[in-house]
């Protein structure tokens, strides 16, 4: 069955790579009819999410689209940090339960997982930037607040709060894991500095009814004094399977990408 890639005026450099890879021509998003077929769709970025929802409630199968969990700031196999890795998520926005996976495609990327830290004197909030806000339906300063209530009822740490720098290049610079360096526990809606703390050592708490880090991190937060963290073998296990889950734009674009989604969602 084929898919259809929805680029959105025809131009989406990442959804046009994956179409090239598949051996398709994309859909201009603009003049796409949903009704006109109920071949799977491929589509890119949070702000899709009356398509893909409206998927869910007709149980039409879709690939997501959308930055990847690891190898997009600067390292020796990226050193200016370019948006070379993009997760791609069957019918759904973020992978959740752990499969097991080689480790062939993690350890290419040359990341080591730190050990947990040792207890840091503050809480850190990774606020959510204004997408997530508006496609989950949250009030960023009402969130901030009512997260912030709750925290102090179960700790006496200071709580500092890092907004998302809407400059890729400035986030860049400010490197996360330094940000990280005296925090106990951080806490998020559903940013990618989840993924980041605990590759960090750094407990993460969840708010999102969706996330990557779910399966190495922590919801209830009453218990922030006194932190889950998961165990390196668990870690190793959940780094591999996001590591089977996102994919280079060179793997976009010569067929790889297509080639293992395809083997365990032939859809």
């Amino acid at each position: 069955m084929k898919w259809i890639f929805l680029s959105k005026g025809g131009v989406d450099e990442y959804i046009n790579l994956f179409a090239q890879g598949a051996r398709q021509a994309p859909t201009v998003l603009e003049s796409w009819d949903y009704n006109s077929s109920r071949d799977p769709l491929v589509l890119r970025g949070i702000l899709k999410h009356k398509i893909y929802k409206r998927c869910w409630a007709d149980g039409r199968p879709f690939l997501y689209m959308d930055t990847g969990y690891f190898g997009n700031r600067p390292n020796p196999l990226n050193p200016h940090g370019w948006k070379v890795w993009h997760r791609v998520v069957p019918d759904n926005i973020q992978h959740s339960d752990i499969i097991e996976r080689p480790a062939d495609r993690w350890e290419k990327l040359g990341i080591r997982p730190e050990p947990r830290k040792k207890t840091g004197s503050k809480i850190l909030i990774a606020a959510p930037d204004v997408k997530p806000c508006q496609v989950y339906g949250i009030e960023l300063q009402q969130w901030l607040d009512d997260t912030i209530n709750k925290i102090k009822q179960h700790t006496d740490r200071p709580v500092e709060i890092r907004q998302r720098d809407p400059n890729r290049q400035r986030r860049l610079a400010n490197d996360f894991s330094t940000a990280l360096q005296d925090v106990h526990a951080v806490v998020t809606y559903n940013s990618n500095a989840a993924v980041e703390a605990v590759l960090c050592g750094v407990p993460v708490f969840i708010a999102a009814p969706v996330s990557a880090a779910l399966p190495v991190g922590n919801r209830d937060l009453g218990k922030i004094d006194d932190p889950w963290f998961p165990d390196p073998d668990l870690v190793q296990a959940w780094c591999r399977h996001l590591a089977y889950g996102q994919f280079h734009n060179n793997e976009l674009g010569n067929g790889t990408a297509e080639a293992i989604i395809r083997q365990e969602w032939p859809k």
